[in-house]
């Protein structure tokens, strides 16, 4: 196979792309979008409850679903009408649109309809061979033409593949037909060689995970490029009502089946065990059925059953049972469960035991953390768990280090030297710590630079030091010009360091298209911290050259496909944008003079009052657990594992409210304002006179008729309207003494406690914007005061008015950061300063605007043409230069 084959993946896209490469996670498809599956959705769809029928498809997002299937084949639903009404609405919700759709119908006119309306690159599911070769390839060429990848049902004109020999039959038959009639992408076919039910007393079905097992192996080594799909929870079905047996089934299956090749499928996280943690008799009679082991393997599973049914697992291991096993293993379950009770003991014993203290960490250690990289890298232990196996490792480590230094000739041998960096301005660093966390547990020697780390720093220690590999990181949008900026001057100094890229506002595109081009040697984007393992093991393999070609050729065909998708879309001159302009009729406008004008600041806050308002969803997505708060805490893959996360949290919680180790500050202020000229917002003081103008950015995509080109300004009055509006502006922090807290950790070798002040400190600003909105909207402003909500709906924003943030997607412009803190005198009041990046400091810390009209809503800017540009540096009094330095991510390809 020619090297420029060897990258063919598929790749899907919602407004993100999804590749699916050799080293991809198996990819879940959220299927409670689907009428069929999901009585709730069915209801809401069928009452015509649109917008609560949203909210399910934004919890598949949230909890973890990387596509979205969406079914609405039901007798009595008009389901081209609702596919395409509930498509258009998804396209319209940015934090559910950025995965990729499955469109999902038994009905090719359903399926079609889908298409035409669906964002991005999707999956039709499915077509097969049942009616015919002449349907089938019909069918395949508009789902080529419009762009999508397709499922392939092992079914044609003789029904349902049951065997092995059909399975592989059908699926080289339509693959052929597909790659050399149709020039199908071979890397957009998916085949789904059909899951039956095992289990069942009947002889015919006792092959059928056996057979799904080898089709999908055959499919996989000869059908080149092709994937593997299927429907998980149909394996158990035999035993519905008994789910001990029914998750051990599903989550056995599933194992094996990605070991021999599946994919991604439709899989429920609520009917799946922890394959390690399934008891070992209802494994082994699981594992029978499955690959047929014993004639009598259906019985001895359904006599199994019968003792586990109704009842949970227990758990009967003594808690202290392995103190009595081999040193070796003393010490590797000392790192796997993350206990530093006794591993000062035992690194003693074993330091007693060998000839030299070095050789404990080449040893005993790293054969502990070895165990701990490959439960990691096999989805069999959480990132939690591996940030708490560091910090065992590193108490090791530091007991030792006395004894190596004593003698001075013992050196630790590495896998490779990496350097890590926030770079220039930005002051996040929890993914950055994190990621360090992991490959420190890999055995790579991390050189860590810090926060605002200028370039120069950055090259002149990647040099002195000779690391393999440079990391940069970034949370807020002026650091991807930063990163930018890094590239080029590596390249000017002809360095051949491969270079990471990672953080919250990093993509694969920005990648792609900016920073790969500036820089000769390796560039590759990482999104979490479980991938940073396998792309520097590969980066720093001996023959590495092969690895990297194929990087470059990938981001080279992305960064090409991604231009050229850019360059479809239409937009309209900002002129053409204001026109039409979201209209509110601002006669009949209910507008409240806020209870207190000016500012006003509050220092010694109570920071107990902000636990009630925490939002802990973000919390476990920090720590790359996914699903929604309280949920998580009862998942069946993840909440073990979550919940036991939540008690160090709120242990360490209770350690700051009861010890006062965080202080708050606020500021905020409310002044009468209008809109001028459009997009821009004066402020004004008691007398009309103006204090400051802050300057909005206006949506340019083409909309259909109807839908508006919003920008903030337009949710408040006009100027020539005559009416008085208001508005207010804000800063909270709760980061002051975080870094002191989290230097204090970090000198006792423990990184789990230090990310962890950091994650909770922020969660507490967030929590204290969400507090202080609270207050304004009820008492100082007083347009809510009857306003009285839970927490729940706090988060999911049911209140009055907005709080958008300067940075974020209706605001991208963080210049209007510098207009908040001269008007509220930020740094001087409560001394939260402000980078010339324009993060904030303490990290831990939130700013924006308030907005109370009852019809102001969030949405997201997109991208802006030129023409936008240029006004908006009039408008600001800055260069065409400096303009696009800031806003460099929302610009139009054009």
């Amino acid at each position: 196979m020619a090297d420029s084959d060897c990258r063919k993946y598929l790749t899907l896209s919602g407004l993100e792309p999804l590749v699916v490469t050799p080293e991809s996670n198996f990819i879940n498809v959220g299927e409670r979008t689907n009428v069929t599956g999901s009585r709730k959705f069915l209801r809401l769809i069928k009452e015509e409850k649109y917008d609560e029928a949203l909210s399910v498809a934004r919890d598949q997002v949230e909890g973890g679903a990387q596509i979205l299937d969406v079914n609405m084949d039901e007798g009595m639903l008009d389901g081209k009408y609702a596919m395409v009404k509930f498509l258009n609405l998804i396209a319209s919700e940015p934090d559910i649109a950025r995965i990729p759709l499955m469109i999902d119908s038994s009905k090719w006119e359903i399926i079609e309809a889908g298409l035409q309306v669906a964002q991005g690159k999707c999956v039709v599911n499915s077509i097969s061979l049942k009616e015919g070769e002449a349907e089938f390839k019909r069918q395949a060429k508009l789902v080529k033409r419009y762009g999508a990848a397709v499922i392939v049902m092992a079914f044609d004109e003789k029904g349902q593949a049951d065997t092995y020999e059909r399975r592989i039959e059908i699926c080289e038959r339509s693959y052929k037909i597909l790659v050399n009639i149709v020039n199908f992408p071979p890397q957009d076919i998916i085949f789904d060689p059909n899951i039956f039910p095992v289990a069942t007393g009947m002889d015919e079905h006792r092959l059928n995970a056996l057979d799904f097992f080898n089709a999908t192996k055959w499919i996989r080594e000869n059908l080149p490029y092709a994937n593997v799909s299927g429907g998980v929870s149909n394996v158990s079905f035999s035993f519905r009502g008994n789910n001990t047996v029914r998750e051990a089934i599903n989550s056995a299956f599933l194992y094996h089946a990605i070991q021999h090749g599946m994919t991604l499928g439709i899989v429920n996280p609520t009917m799946l065990e922890i394959y390690d943690e399934i008891p070992k008799d209802l494994l082994q009679c699981v594992e029978d059925v499955l690959f047929n082991r014993h004639e009598d393997a259906t019985e001895r599973l359904l006599d199994f059953a019968e003792t586990v049914k109704g009842n949970k697992k227990q758990d009967v291991t003594k808690v202290l049972e392995w103190r009595s096993e081999s040193l070796q293993d003393r010490i590797t379950h000392s790192l796997v469960k993350g206990i530093d009770q006794f591993i000062i003991e035992d690194t003693e014993e074993a330091r007693l035991a060998a000839d030299k203290p070095i050789r404990v960490i080449e040893s005993n250690l790293m054969i502990g953390m070895n165990v701990v990289g490959d439960l990691f890298g096999s989805g069999k232990m959480f990132l939690p768990q591996v940030v708490k196996s560091a910090r065992v490792m590193k108490k090791a480590v530091a007991y030792l280090q006395p004894f190596i230094e004593a003698e001075k000739d013992g050196k630790q041998e590495f896998a490779g030297r990496i350097l890590m960096a926030t770079v220039k301005g930005d002051v996040h660093d929890i993914g950055k710590n994190i990621v360090s966390v992991v490959l420190g547990c890999n055995n790579y020697e991390i050189i860590d630079l810090g926060v605002m780390v200028p370039p120069e720093k950055i090259i002149e220690t990647a040099i002195r030091e000779n690391v393999d590999v440079i990391g940069l990181s970034g949370l807020i949008t002026p650091s991807l010009d930063e990163m930018v900026y890094v590239s080029q001057e590596m390249e000017k100094k002809n360095l051949n360091i491969p270079l990471i890229i990672g953080g919250a506002t990093t993509s694969r595109a920005h990648t792609s298209v900016k920073i790969a081009p500036k820089y000769s040697n390796t560039v590759v984007h990482i999104n979490d911290a479980s991938r940073a393992v396998t792309v520097v093991g590969n980066l720093l393999q001996k023959d590495n050259r092969v690895y990297k070609e194929q990087i470059r050729e990938e981001y080279d065909k992305f960064r090409d496909q991604f231009l050229k998708r850019g360059k479809k879309k239409d937009y309209i001159t900002i002129e053409d944008a204001r026109k039409n302009k979201f209209k509110i009729d601002w006669s009949t406008s209910e507008i409240v003079k806020p209870e207190q004008l000016g500012i006003q600041i509050i220092e010694d806050f109570d920071i107990t009052t902000l636990e009630s308002f925490i939002d802990w969803s973000p919390f476990f997505r920090s720590w790359d657990l996914h699903g929604k708060y309280p949920d998580i805490l009862t998942d069946d893959v993840v909440g073990p594992q979550a919940k036991e996360l939540f008690k160090d949290a709120k242990e360490l919680l209770k350690q700051v409210f009861d010890e006062k180790l965080l202080k708050a500050k606020a500021i905020f202020g409310l002044f009468p304002a209008n809109t001028v000229n459009d997009d821009d917002i004066e402020i004004y003081d008691d007398n009309g006179n103006i204090k400051t103008t802050f300057l909005s950015l206006r949506q340019q995509l083409s909309k259909r008729e109807g839908i508006p080109n919003i920008a903030l300004a337009d949710f408040i009055a006009p100027k020539d309207s005559g009416v008085k509006d208001y508005m207010g502006t804000f800063c909270v922090s709760t980061g002051f003494g975080t870094a002191e807290l989290a230097k204090q950790f970090e000198a006792d070798h423990d990184d789990y406690n230090s990310i962890m002040i950091k994650a909770l400190a922020d969660r507490l600003a967030e929590a204290f914007a969400e507090y202080l909105h609270k207050e304004v909207r009820t008492k100082f402003w007083g347009y809510a005061s009857e306003e009285n909500l839970t927490n729940a709906e706090l988060i999911k924003e049911t209140y009055k008015g907005i709080r958008p943030a300067p940075g974020y997607p209706a605001c991208p412009d963080h210049l209007e950061k510098k207009t908040i803190w001269k008007l509220l005198n930020v740094e001087e009041n409560i001394d939260v300063k402000l980078t010339e990046s324009l993060a904030m400091w303490p990290a831990a810390s939130v700013s924006g605007y308030y907005f109370g009209n009852p019809e102001a809503k969030y949405f997201g800017l997109g991208k802006i043409t030129e023409d936008q540009l240029k006004d908006y540096a009039k408008r600001r009094h800055i260069s065409e230069d400096e303009a696009r330095k800031w806003l460099n991510p929302n610009l139009a390809e054009t």
